[in-house]
């Protein structure tokens, strides 16, 4: 179901099977690409949503250009999709989708209704870089794999996108507490409990964000939308179908942040 649309004059692969419900853009991770994402939350979340996810540039089936990674430039990606499917929609990003759904629901909260943000890091002092994602690694052969499967670069030109990624993810993105306080979207922040993010990151995030909600799985680490999809999409669907702000017994935060 996936075709090449025009995002910012560069061909894009977007999967779109179209649909009458309300409309869930997953953002797939760095170095990953849509399929994974699809497999994993596609199916328990098709029943209620139309389901679309694209290829960043330098991702799956969408082709690399000559400028180097920035996650404002992801988040314009991300915006000009939206703006193609005649938004808003509700986002679900995971790790640099996460950061690039932060960004986009930061500029342009017109076109984001509620967002699930997936092991995401406002910061880059949030990471702990303490795995092994080089090309030897389980890790790094399957990102090989899959990335020679599908880019129209060749498999030769994955060590320019490795590059490009590992110089943006470790000197960005750098918001700050205050820069969060001003995302009103509706947001669901969602971590593994043995995730790269540090926990304590993800707290922070969570904590400033003005409308958020917090969930940590346990038995998880980074991957945790493929290592527990019917937990996830589970919560996906409870966030998106929910209140907001959630009826609770007992609040605490929410109490604090209504007054």
């Amino acid at each position: 179901m996936g075709a090449y649309v025009d995002i910012h004059g560069h061909p894009t692969w977007l999967h779109d099977p179209g649909g009458s419900g309300e409309t869930v853009l997953l953002l797939h991770g760095g170095l990953s690409c849509s399929d994974e994402l699809l497999a994993a939350l596609e199916a328990p979340l098709a029943a209620d949503y139309r389901v679309v996810a694209f290829d960043r540039r330098g991702h799956g089936y969408t082709s690399d250009s000559h400028e180097p990674f920035h996650y404002a430039a992801m988040a314009a990606e991300v915006t000009g999709v939206i703006e193609h499917l005649g938004g808003p929609v509700h986002l679900v990003g995971w790790s640099d989708g996460g950061i690039a759904a932060l960004l986009a629901s930061r500029e342009r909260p017109d076109l984001v209704t509620r967002q699930v943000l997936i092991g995401a890091n406002f910061h880059h002092d949030g990471i702990e870089w303490g795995v092994d994602l080089g090309e030897d690694s389980t890790i790094g052969q399957a990102t090989a794999r899959a990335y020679a499967e599908r880019s129209p670069d060749g498999p030769e030109h994955l060590p320019v996108v490795t590059a490009k990624f590992d110089t943006m993810a470790r000197s960005e993105p750098t918001l700050t507490v205050e820069d969060l306080h001003g995302v009103t979207t509706p947001t669901l922040v969602l971590a593994g409990d043995d995730d790269m993010v540090r926990l304590d990151h993800t707290a922070a995030l969570y904590q400033a964000l003005p409308a958020a909600q917090l969930a940590v799985v346990p038995g998880a680490s980074h991957a945790v939308p493929v290592e527990k999809p019917a937990l996830v999409a589970g919560l996906i669907r409870d966030f998106l179908g929910g209140p907001v702000p959630p009826l609770t017994a007992l609040p605490v935060r929410r109490a604090r942040c209504a007054h």
